[in-house]
């Protein structure tokens, strides 16, 4: 019932978030913005489906508009806009700890999604400086935004939503070689990221 609830809800945020993306991708015509509101609408459902009436629902729906959104700019411009990670970390935290006094183990879980959000941020910090090529600091400025919402549902989340993250980013890397026939296989990581987080909390919620 939530997810069915959801997925009109998400089909109408897709559509009026995509304009958001037009100062960074220019004109946002309106297939685009279809496209934006069905992918919208599809993870809205999904998350509907698995977290139910969760507290933590409102903080995954927040991710999850803004994700898509993310994503599709990547997609145009590789390029993670501050105007939407950084309010995130305010957003979704802020979500999270109204979520604690709802769920039995809240403030525990809270704890973790602090210590998710430092240990991605970490990561991909440390992978940008080594491999900057990889990674770029827009990804390294998601990456703790979504770590927030994997520390929540624990260690197996966030090693499941990185592992996701790595496999999907690796037969990109190859599928974009081999259509390029080049040695280099450069291409947006926001997307993958975003979907190994979705991965792992449909895995992990419920």
């Amino acid at each position: 019932m939530v997810a069915l609830v959801l997925l009109p809800v998400g089909l109408a945020a897709g559509l009026l978030l995509a304009p958001l993306a037009a100062p960074f991708t220019g004109g946002v015509p309106w297939t685009r913005r279809l496209a934006m509101g069905a992918v919208t609408a599809a993870v809205f459902g999904a998350i509907g489906w698995r977290a139910g009436t969760e507290a933590v629902l409102a903080a995954l729906l927040y991710l999850a508009a803004v994700g898509t959104l993310l994503a599709f700019v990547d997609v145009r411009v590789q390029r993670l806009p501050d105007r939407f990670t950084l309010p995130s970390y305010g957003v979704v935290a802020a979500l999270l700890a109204v979520a604690v006094p709802f769920t039995g183990d809240g403030l525990s879980r809270f704890g973790h999604a602090l210590i998710g959000m430092a240990a991605l941020f970490a990561l991909f910090a440390v992978q940008a400086l080594l491999v900057p090529t990889g990674v770029g600091f827009g990804d390294v400025k998601l990456a703790g935004v979504l770590g927030l919402c994997l520390g929540w549902f624990g260690t197996r989340a966030c090693v499941t939503g990185l592992l996701v993250t790595y496999l999907v980013g690796g037969a990109i890397a190859v599928g974009v070689m081999i259509v390029r026939r080049t040695s280099k296989g450069e291409f947006p990581f926001g997307p993958p990221m975003l979907i190994g987080t979705l991965v792992a909390v449909l895995w992990a919620a419920g």
